[in-house]
């Protein structure tokens, strides 16, 4: 069965092999919606998760329900998405929900947290763990329904002007990081700083910042980060597995009929997949070519990562001490966490441990 026949027959619904999706068609309305990004068209296989999106629920509603999508900008700022779909000037955002911590820290818990999950991880959270039922009641109070949209699989550390060997070439250091992830590094005496990202590369360039954080070799490439930083870190322990929300104004999704609804889930769960998909299937080349341009592949060094997950773990009891909500979220996904990791352990790990040493040895 092709993919958008799958899609309609899913969308559509009908209870009788004999009803016909024309007719089903006739009786339903035209609906238009916008779509706001927080990215530019150039990063691809993030934006290109909304036209398939769009391609998807269109073609299981016969051209009913379109959305239309535009880029970082073009109807609002890419850090002015969600405002935009509270406020009905859009229907819907692409937006990772961590950009929002300064309405509330609790967002952060489902984009990624800093230590947190993996992108597998993640999905299992949302669909199977009580992570979409803690992210429901949360939204509501925002008057948004969100979605799992992408994922980029667990990120780079950043490009960085200059070589950090230890914990004290961090401090003082301007570094483009946002969220919670910036409260954490600014525990160590980083200086963070959140960056739309069509701004980071001049930032970056004039020295505005010393160092910057972004996906990954493949959009990391589009950017150019290695023309003006050589150095290239890892691990990104901040994203782990970041997912790129979809948010709906839930008076525009309550308007829906059940079957775009049907549709509109059906195609983001598809883009959500395929977007994990696109970054696992190009970022090796990209990190090829990155490195053939000039990039230094250097790993954080250790006192940087123990101190960042110390400082880490503080913050978030310290702001669970004083928001219940949060609270409430991250026991819940910290539970989730490390009863992953138990299998994980026994059987992930081993088997990509063992991948990695015989690839080396040929």
């Amino acid at each position: 069965m092709k993919r958008r026949d799958f899609l309609r027959t899913a969308a559509l619904a009908a209870p009788a092999a004999g009803l016909a999706a024309p007719a089903l068609a006739q009786d339903a309305p035209q609906i238009r919606w916008r779509l706001t990004s927080s990215v530019p068209k150039v990063l691809d296989a993030i934006f290109g998760a909304n036209e398939l999106v769009s391609k998807y629920v269109s073609e299981a509603t016969q051209g009913r329900f379109v959305i239309q999508n535009f880029a970082a900008g073009e109807i609002v700022p890419g850090l002015q998405a969600l405002d935009a779909v509270q406020n009905g000037t859009v229907e819907v955002a692409q937006t990772p929900l961590y950009y929002y911590t300064g309405k509330d820290p609790s967002f952060a818990c489902f984009t990624t947290m800093p230590f947190g999950l993996n992108a597998r991880m993640q999905n299992a959270w949302f669909y199977h763990g009580g992570g979409r039922e803690l992210q429901d009641e949360f939204l509501a109070k925002y008057n948004l329904v969100g979605f799992l949209g992408g994922n980029t699989g667990t990120q780079m550390g950043g490009w960085f002007r200059k070589e950090v060997k230890d914990l004290a070439d961090f401090r003082g250091l301007k570094f483009r990081i946002g969220g919670i992830a910036g409260q954490v590094v600014a525990k160590l005496g980083v200086v963070p700083q959140q960056i739309a990202p069509g701004d980071i590369y001049a930032a970056l360039e004039k020295g505005t910042i010393d160092a910057c954080e972004w996906v990954g070799p493949y959009d990391d490439e589009k950017l150019g980060f290695v023309r003006v930083a050589p150095y290239y870190y890892y691990p990104g322990w901040w994203d782990g597995g970041p997912t790129m929300n979809v948010v709906v104004n839930r008076d525009k999704w309550n308007g829906l009929p059940k079957a775009y609804q049907a549709a509109f889930e059906a195609a983001v769960a598809y883009a959500n997949a395929d977007m994990l998909a696109k970054y696992d299937a190009f970022n090796p080349g990209a990190l090829r070519r990155l490195v053939a341009a000039g990039a230094q592949l250097r790993t954080f060094p250790q006192s940087f990562l123990d101190a960042s997950w110390k400082a880490s773990n503080e913050l978030i009891a310290e702001i669970g001490a004083k928001n219940a909500g949060f609270k409430k979220i991250m026991d819940a996904q910290i539970a989730f966490r490390n009863e992953e990791y138990l299998w994980w352990q026994v059987g992930e790990y081993p088997y990509d441990g063992y991948m990695i040493r015989a690839r080396t040895r040929g």
